[in-house]
């Protein structure tokens, strides 16, 4: 008879990034100002990835929420749309709504409802929006838009003429992929005519990357 095999010991975790403590990302935090409030929808499978971005992006957003599931009760996912921020409270601004997808996203066999159109969104008022990010793979990013029509219903934002991508470790399978970090500065960038406040957040985002590769190799 084979000896019991012993438990393997738990790897101490950092408790504000949520990773093993040898892998923190939390020195490559960039508290970043911007006037666009960001809420980011992981999908569960993303939430283990270690070459994932969305909390590197959430802990350096200061007007950003993060928030994991698939499906969300309509109740929940319509206050994640509209309600103030819990350190908002007494902020009664009215926001317009905002989902960073392609205008023409990747094909699917999943029936979807055409977004409303909105024109000229560069000339809002930054402080006046909220952008919604899925973070997942076109794939689970798809389903999630798929199962939760609030958000079929949201005006989207589209990227365009896109620098290369810095996120090589994992594969991408359209050129105009970009990691939820990348694509998501890109878009505040685009609404606050600003780029240059994102540039020490993406400086961390490669150092990061540059940390992944040398640990696990690209994909």
């Amino acid at each position: 008879m084979l000896p019991p095999t012993a438990p393997r010991p738990h790897r101490p975790m950092c408790a504000t990034c949520l990773r093993p403590q040898s892998a923190c990302l939390c020195h490559w935090v960039r508290p970043t100002a911007h006037a666009v409030e960001v809420v980011i929808l992981q999908h569960p499978w993303e939430v283990a990835q270690a070459k994932g971005s969305a909390r590197l992006l959430h802990l350096s957003l200061q007007r950003s929420r993060l928030v994991t599931g698939e499906v969300f009760e309509e109740s929940t996912l319509h206050a994640l749309l509209t309600a103030p921020f819990e350190h908002q409270s007494g902020d009664t601004q009215p926001r317009l709504t905002l989902l960073l997808y392609p205008d023409t996203p990747p094909e699917s066999d999943l029936p979807l409802v055409s977004p409303p159109v909105l024109e000229a969104v560069h000339l809002l008022p930054p402080a006046g929006l909220r952008l919604v990010v899925l973070d997942g793979t076109w794939r689970k990013s798809r389903k999630m838009l798929y199962l939760n029509p609030l958000l079929q219903q949201l005006p989207r934002l589209a990227l365009r003429d896109l620098p290369p991508s810095h996120y090589l470790i994992r594969k991408a399978h359209r050129p105009d992929q970009r990691s939820t970090l990348e694509a998501t500065c890109a878009a505040l960038a685009q609404l606050e005519g600003d780029t240059g406040q994102f540039a020490a957040l993406m400086a961390a985002f490669d150092g990061f990357v540059a940390q992944q590769a040398q640990r696990r190799g690209p994909d």
